[in-house]
């Protein structure tokens, strides 16, 4: 789940959170903690229009996620919804998916997945919060069943927090036949940093 720990325990060993909740997707992996500059960097590029960040972020995250990119067959971006995607003009996880695609080689499907609920924003819920306000909020339409079909899909998001988000695109993503999930980030909140009430923590 791209949790770091104090030192290195071995192949293949798991974090309690892994073992207690396992998520829906394979592997989750990110470039950097969710704090000082990478905070920063990740409130630049989803609130200030710093596109221009993008493909910076998007090399760091090759390097953090190289083991889930040599395995990748397609990339999918978490969508927004589409009055969101109108309000903001460009989707934050898609700047990267496509850069990250680009980058690898890698076939890009910005479509495979809609958001076909409105969900509030995750900003100030907890983790049952989050997880009911992105229960059932993705769905792969007929049409692009075909990109995602049979293959080894990488999502690609900003921030994982808690998780919620990506594990329903990665629901909905193997519901629509995707062989297998793995989830690439820039940041990652680490346990215990999470902090419902801070306005900051997305």
């Amino acid at each position: 789940m791209g949790t770091p720990f104090s030192h290195d325990f071995g192949a293949g060993f798991l974090s309690a959170e892994a073992i207690a909740n396992p998520p829906p997707f394979s592997r989750a992996r990110a470039a950097v903690a969710y704090s000082g500059v990478a905070r920063q960097m990740v409130q630049g590029l989803k609130f200030n229009d710093r596109t221009d960040l993008a493909p910076w972020m998007a090399r760091w995250m090759l390097r953090a996620g190289s083991e889930l990119i040599a395995d990748a067959e397609v990339v999918v971006p978490v969508p927004l919804h589409w009055r969101r995607f109108f309000w903001r003009q460009y989707n934050q996880s898609a700047e990267l998916a496509r850069n990250i695609a680009r980058l690898a080689a890698l076939p890009y499907a910005p479509t495979a997945v809609r958001r076909i609920k409105r969900t509030r924003q995750q900003i100030g819920l907890g983790q049952r919060q989050r997880e009911e306000n992105v229960r059932a909020a993705f769905a792969v339409p007929d049409e692009t069943e075909i990109e995602i079909r049979g293959r080894r899909v990488l999502v690609v998001d900003d921030v994982y927090t808690t998780g919620a988000t990506v594990a329903a695109v990665a629901r909905a993503l193997k519901k629509g036949g995707a062989s297998a999930v793995d989830v690439l980030t820039f940041a990652r909140v680490l346990p215990g940093d999470f902090r419902p009430d801070e306005a900051d923590t997305i």
